[in-house]
């Protein structure tokens, strides 16, 4: 695995840890990207996407998928939000593979897989779930769970068998794998580090992840997340006119 290159003392921004099982969430402006490192090698990232000035146009999973030809996301793909523009770019990849099948885990499954558990008895090691994870994280934006859809997981893959049947892959995403967004809106990125749903490890041990942002320059012509279909060229030029 080669990571990528450091980032310029002029182009950082900030960095942040999360630890694992816990919520983030940022306006990631446009003109900068967000990279996103599995520190240890067992990180799922439960992400969603809402363009900061207008909420109520956000991440389309479906479209993004369609558009694209693909059911997973990787270098090259854009996730678009519900009026045909990009949110945001994967530029940089080094996983190759993240899911956006599955959703995100619930209160009653985690206590059914992991045991019983509260912050009363564990403090911050109790067993948070995905879903009310991104409800508190969204609360702080005044959004809720009506402004709930469907999420990306990095770092995850997720794989169908001959039937159909999805099939978690294990140890996927190694120690210091890192996939870079880039914000082609004002994009708020709320997002948490809990678990994935369909993860078989019997112990609750989600992974920490490292966030840092950086000055980025804009996408250029020939730019491959611009180039990789005409739908995206599409997506590209309802962006850019959204900002004339």
């Amino acid at each position: 695995m080669s990571s990528l290159p450091e980032i310029s003392t002029e182009r950082f921004r900030f960095s942040e840890r999360v630890p694992g099982g816990w919520n983030w969430s940022h306006v990631l402006k446009r003109g900068t990207t967000l990279r996103i490192t599995n520190v240890e090698g067992k990180a799922n990232v439960s992400t969603l996407l809402y363009n900061a000035e207008f909420p109520s146009e956000r991440l389309n999973i479906p479209d993004s998928l369609k558009s694209q030809h693909t059911a997973f996301l990787t270098l090259g793909h854009t996730c678009m939000s519900d009026h045909g523009r990009v949110l945001v770019s994967l530029v940089e990849d080094t996983c190759g593979w993240h899911d956006v099948l599955t959703g995100v885990s619930h209160r009653a499954g985690v206590a059914k897989k992991y045991g019983p558990s509260s912050y009363a008895e564990a403090s911050n090691a109790w067993h948070r779930n995905g879903y009310d994870s991104l409800l508190v994280e969204l609360g702080k934006w005044g959004l809720g769970e009506r402004d709930m859809v469907a999420n990306i997981n990095f770092f995850s893959k997720v794989s169908t068998d001959e039937e159909g049947g999805f099939q978690f892959v294990e140890n996927h995403s190694l120690a210091g794998e890192q996939v870079e967004l880039r914000a082609e809106m004002n994009t708020l990125v709320v997002l948490n580090s809990c678990p994935h749903p369909m993860d078989p490890n019997p112990a609750y041990d989600p992974g920490e992840i490292l966030l840092e942002v950086y000055s980025s320059d804009p996408p250029g012509a020939e730019d491959l997340c611009r180039c990789s279909c005409d739908q995206n060229r599409r997506a590209f030029h309802n962006t850019e006119r959204y900002f004339l």
